[in-house]
């Protein structure tokens, strides 16, 4: 399996990475319906035994649940990945979430999450969202702070754009976290190409676009989500999209049936194919679906099937 340096680090990380927001359970505001938590850690550990050797979270991520998750997670486990997590989301004791980039806010966020987690020190720390985009600066410049004391090793951002990225001058950027799949593509136009041209490392989230390219993924499954699943309210999961989707899903599944892999393995492929992607990161709710995407750590798909995977 081949590791990838992410940008200006000295983290190499493996091609996926295991991706926790639906690990925050249900309940809130983007939560993705009920999760059981021991089927959250061993997915976990599924995947850690499969190689994987990073895991992505937020503090928003069920209000600061999914943290907690990860923590019992690793805890006594000796082949411990990086981890990554995330600051700008707030929220108050209603459960009501809103934006932060104050330097104080950032600061106190990132000391709950090294209690939630309990580590010393968080292996990536992200912005979450440029938003209030007029605290872009005071907020990374916090961010440079934090890691200058030592409490974050590294420095990124998630769901910025390139003239987004320009102005966070306090310090490198190691990494970019977007969404990117071959159901929504658009970072590929702009925001890849400046991270290339600026050894700004990439990890995408949601390259099958939140299940819809799993392979497994049904009109009638989509129709039954629970009420405070977000996809109820995503675009691509109503028609004319969902349909749409579904036949890409339905290509991707033949091209994996020819090699043995699932459509979701082809779906993360496809990210890894763009040389500006470190790694993708990879949401998993069970180890059966942990075990399910394990394959794309070593599958890459040949120009041709990209082509038809584009149709």
């Amino acid at each position: 399996m081949q590791k990838k340096r992410l940008g200006n680090s000295d983290m190499e990380i493996t091609p996926i990475g295991i991706g926790a927001w639906a690990m925050g359970g249900g309940g809130w505001a983007f939560a993705w319906g009920p999760q059981e938590d021991n089927e959250s850690i061993a997915a976990i550990h599924a995947a850690l035994d499969g190689g994987v050797n990073w895991i992505d979270t937020a503090a928003v991520y069920g209000l600061g649940h999914s943290e907690e998750v990860v923590a019992r997670a690793l805890e006594g486990r000796s082949n411990r990945p990086y981890v990554f997590t995330k600051c700008e989301r707030v929220w108050n004791e209603e459960g009501k979430i809103s934006p932060s980039l104050k330097a104080d806010s950032i600061r106190r966020e990132c000391e709950a999450s090294l209690r939630r987690l309990k580590v010393d020190a968080i292996d990536l720390y992200q912005i979450h969202w440029p938003e209030p985009a007029e605290d872009i600066e005071e907020g990374w410049s916090a961010m440079a702070r934090l890691k200058e004391e030592g409490k974050v090793r590294w420095i990124g951002v998630s769901n910025f754009n390139a003239s987004q990225m320009a102005r966070c001058t306090a310090a490198p950027i190691t990494s970019l976290q977007p969404p990117y799949s071959a159901v929504s593509p658009e970072v590929e136009k702009e925001t890849l190409p400046y991270c290339l041209e600026h050894g700004i490392g990439v990890i995408v989230y949601s390259p099958m676009k939140s299940g819809l390219l799993t392979g497994t993924m049904t009109k009638e499954r989509v129709a039954a989500f629970p009420s405070d699943d977000f996809r109820r309210r995503a675009l691509a999961f109503q028609e004319p999209n969902l349909t749409k989707n579904l036949e890409l899903a339905e290509r991707m599944k033949a091209i994996g049936a020819r090699h043995g892999r699932s459509a979701g393995e082809v779906a993360i492929a496809w990210t890894l194919r763009n040389p500006a992607v470190t790694g993708a990161i990879v949401g998993m709710r069970s180890a059966k679906q942990a075990e399910g995407v394990l394959g794309a750590l070593e599958f890459r798909l040949s120009a041709e099937e990209v082509g038809e995977i584009g149709g």
